[in-house]
């Protein structure tokens, strides 16, 4: 199945799917939950429990300015290639990504701005919503 035959929440759910895999595979780390969601040409991901447990044990030590360092390391690493995931799966260019974690919380925000709105077919008749009697 070609991308541009599925809907934006068969993309979304694809995208999360990916992304928590990218997670496991490279960190070993389970996320919780991620949350994608597309607005034209921006894509909105949430990820729920992005923090590790090394990272985790820093921040509850006190040692936060080291966690942080730890944290941006990691995001140095993981960032690039979900940039590049998110660019495979909607098959557009990223043209900014911006990213952000909380350690206190364990979530991580991303806005990624698209170079164009990723391209699904209209939706059909019988997926819009019918008038109530």
């Amino acid at each position: 199945m070609e991308v541009s035959d599925l809907t934006s929440g068969q993309l979304e759910s694809l995208l999360s799917d990916r992304i928590q895999n990218l997670y496991f595979n490279q960190l070993k780390h389970q996320l919780k939950q991620v949350s994608c969601q597309l607005y034209g040409d921006e894509l909105i991901i949430i990820l729920e429990n992005t923090v590790t447990a090394p990272e985790h044990l820093l921040n509850q030590s006190h040692q936060k300015e080291l966690a942080e360092q730890v944290r941006g390391i990691l995001d140095g690493v993981i960032q690039p290639q979900l940039r590049a995931l998110v660019e495979e799966i909607l098959q557009v260019r990223v043209v900014d990504f911006l990213s952000n974690t909380t350690l206190d919380t364990g979530r991580t925000g991303v806005i990624a701005i698209l170079g164009l709105e990723p391209k699904m077919p209209p939706p059909s008749a019988a997926w819009q919503k019918q008038p109530t009697t």
